[in-house]
């Protein structure tokens, strides 16, 4: 079962600055977990069902929690992991 794709406002404004090659990439990834969005090894402590993609070459997290009763995939916060700023971001949305 796939499940549906919607951003928060504020990650969807972070998700159109970023450059094409990045976006491409997460892309990827994103379809993937929408198929199977829960990956243990990428599950946040401190944020209830949410969970994290990573680029590790360029340096980027996007953070997203699942809700199984509406079979959606909300992305809460995209960015550079730099000063954890992407996961505090995240925080103060959930």
């Amino acid at each position: 079962m796939n499940y549906e794709l919607e951003f928060k406002e504020s990650a969807l404004k972070e998700w159109r600055k970023l450059d094409n090659s990045i976006r491409e990439l997460f892309k990827k990834r994103l379809a993937e977990r929408l198929v199977s969005p829960r990956v243990e090894s990428s599950r946040l402590t401190g944020l209830p069902d949410c969970y994290k993609i990573k680029l590790r070459d360029a340096g980027y997290r996007l953070i997203y929690q699942i809700c199984d009763k509406l079979v959606l995939v909300t992305v809460i916060a995209v960015g550079k992991r730099e000063n954890n700023l992407v996961y505090r971001n995240a925080k103060e949305r959930v």
